[in-house]
């Protein structure tokens, strides 16, 4: 098929393809590649951090070599990195690609980055680093739960909308109300975007599933997948490294978290895994699998809940066989002026 884009077309606005993890964006927008001259921006907060492949479902060498991608290995897993750089990032990365004459791609499932993107996001106070260290030590004591009680009291709003166990955004929004006497709800009025939305819904292409079970299938298999293509070394590597902790935005992933909660309890009872020997591997699956699994899912559920809100977005149901080329057909469609998409 031959493109519809040339270099002089190239003022076409950002699509996204996005969906639950597991949903198969990854798929579609190789797809996409194939006939279209894109460039990939990363919406995926994993991603992001180097060494963190197998359990990040990281686009393997060869997928990076077919087409270009962004926002991918930029930070070390003790760094941070948040939605305001995300943006500017992204925002820097549209334009550049743009003027390649390619047109820029947003692919993942990080809804927060998402809605960055179409609605923008107001400027936050820098972090204090004490009050930061006070925050993680009282969590580190009392626990995450206890700290979102704390938020209720002090930032009711903030509090709502967050579940118990978001550790980074309970912790975020306890730094910005402790260390600046001003609630994150309060700042996050919407009024006067610092940074304004590079993305409109009407541009965003969602694989989502039309049967709940069939997601989950695939969110065991690939943990599965992913024990079979050496997780557990992965994991027991970043286990080691003295500069990383539980607590460290990186660690919290999904996946990660779960394995160095087993490994940790595991090196407490004295054993440490061999991920050359199959029993070894075996004793970890039997610890990490269903926990993981049963986090993945919760994700799924708070994915597909942000996507609902939505309304523009074009829906392909995920576990269609010609999933990824419905993907490229709606993308092809936006780039039709006359298209009543």
């Amino acid at each position: 098929m031959d493109s519809p884009l040339t270099p002089s077309a190239a003022w076409l606005p950002p699509i996204a393809i996005t969906g639950p993890t597991a949903s198969g964006k990854t798929a579609a927008a190789l797809r996409l590649a194939q006939v279209l001259p894109i460039e990939i921006i990363s919406v995926d907060s994993t991603l992001v951090y180097r060494r963190m492949n197998i359990g990040s479902a990281k686009p393997s060498s060869a997928e990076r070599d077919a087409v270009v991608h962004h926002l991918i290995d930029i930070r070390d897993p003790f760094e941070s990195y948040n939605a305001a750089e995300f943006l500017k990032d992204a925002t820097v990365l549209v334009s550049e690609i743009s003027q390649r004459g390619k047109w820029p791609v947003f692919v993942g499932g990080t809804m927060l980055y998402l809605q960055c993107l179409t609605k923008g996001i107001d400027e936050m106070p820098a972090v204090d680093l004490g009050v930061r260290a006070e925050v993680t030590a009282r969590a580190a004591q009392v626990g995450w739960a206890v700290m979102h009680q704390q938020l209720q009291a002090l930032d009711p709003v903030t509090a709502a909308r967050l579940p118990p166990s978001d550790a980074q955004r309970i912790g975020r929004a306890l730094e910005v109300v402790l260390g600046t006497g001003q609630t994150l709800s309060s700042l996050q009025t919407g009024r006067n975007r610092a940074i304004p939305g590079v993305l409109e819904e009407a541009r965003i292409i969602s694989l989502e599933p039309t049967e709940r079970s069939v997601l989950h299938l695939r969110i065991a298999a690939r943990l599965t997948a992913m024990l079979d293509a050496g997780f557990l070394a992965e994991a027991l590597q970043l286990h080691l490294d003295p500069t990383l902790s539980p607590d460290m935005p990186a660690m919290r992933s999904v996946g990660y978290r779960q394995a160095f909660e087993v490994l940790t309890e595991l090196t407490r009872q004295g054993h440490s895994p061999n991920p050359l020997l199959a029993k070894d591997r075996t004793a970890f699956f039997a610890h990490w699998h269903e926990p993981a699994a049963a986090a993945t899912r919760q994700l799924a559920k708070r994915q597909l809940t942000w996507l609902r809100a939505m309304k523009l977005r074009h829906i392909v149901a995920m576990e269609s066989q010609d999933a990824a080329q419905q993907v490229c057909d709606l993308a092809l469609a936006l780039t039709n002026p006359h298209s009543k998409l």
